[in-house]
């Protein structure tokens, strides 16, 4: 297995390379129309300051990607629009683009992290630490669950 190499998204290239993963994942493969996929906190990211977004590369390869949002107004920020590419999953890419997530939340001395859980990503989570919260909603026709971790 190849090491993915993960990043912070700085330039509006990065962050197409980001929207090009979700994309396949998120509107081609579950049907999720575009315009509810891509906000606010999708553009260029010198302008973004309310959300951090990571890149996943294997081989230099866009294959992975997430982000952290910052403005959210609850008790935690929220970590979302997690995906990795169906040919790539299962080799750990997602808990490193997770890894990154965390690890850009305890820099800026965040108590937690909250998400929206696809509710067949429930068990990835939890193995992150991530403890479920509340009844199964949906978001996008897709049932998800809340998750919660302190870190």
């Amino acid at each position: 297995m190849s090491e993915i190499a993960v990043t912070v998204i700085r330039t509006p290239a990065e962050m197409e390379e980001a929207l090009s993963v979700r994309r396949r994942v998120f509107v081609d493969e579950q049907g999720v129309p575009e315009d509810e996929e891509i906000d606010r906190y999708d553009a260029d990211p010198a302008t973004v300051t309310s959300a951090v977004q990571v890149l996943g590369r294997l081989d230099g390869v866009p294959v992975a990607t997430g982000r952290l949002l910052l403005d959210t107004g609850d008790r935690y920020p929220h970590v979302g629009r997690i995906a990795v590419l169906a040919e790539h999953r299962r080799g750990g890419y997602g808990r490193a683009i997770m890894d990154a997530l965390h690890a850009e939340a305890r820099a800026r001395a965040l108590p937690g992290i909250t998400l929206a859980a696809q509710l067949h990503a429930v068990p990835f989570y939890e193995r992150l630490g991530y403890v479920a919260r509340g009844e199964v909603f949906l978001d996008a026709g897709i049932e998800h669950r809340w998750m919660d971790i302190t870190l």
